[in-house]
């Protein structure tokens, strides 16, 4: 029982790691990928408003596991890094 619902986890988790590095932006929640807030203006056309906070206007953000991996691999390169050599 224990062995099943780890390997289900395992199997999610290795899902979610794949589908991270295929495509590593989504959509932004708060603009539903438009980019801002679709407004009317006062004939009824749509016109576009100031750009979205959380997404800077492009629709797209990054994905929390691409952004924990980029993190984790700022942390190896940097303790990985050859100290210069003190003359």
């Amino acid at each position: 029982m224990l062995t099943a619902s780890a390997l289900l986890l395992l199997a999610a988790l290795a899902g979610y790691a794949l589908l991270c590095a295929a495509s590593p932006f989504g959509t932004c929640r708060k603009c539903q990928g438009l980019g801002g807030k679709v407004v009317l203006d006062r004939k009824g056309r749509p016109k576009r408003s100031k750009p979205c906070r959380r997404c800077k206007g492009h629709g797209k953000r990054l994905r929390v596991g691409r952004r924990l991996h980029n993190h984790g691999r700022v942390i190896h390169r940097a303790g990985t890094r050859p100290t210069p050599l003190k003359r």
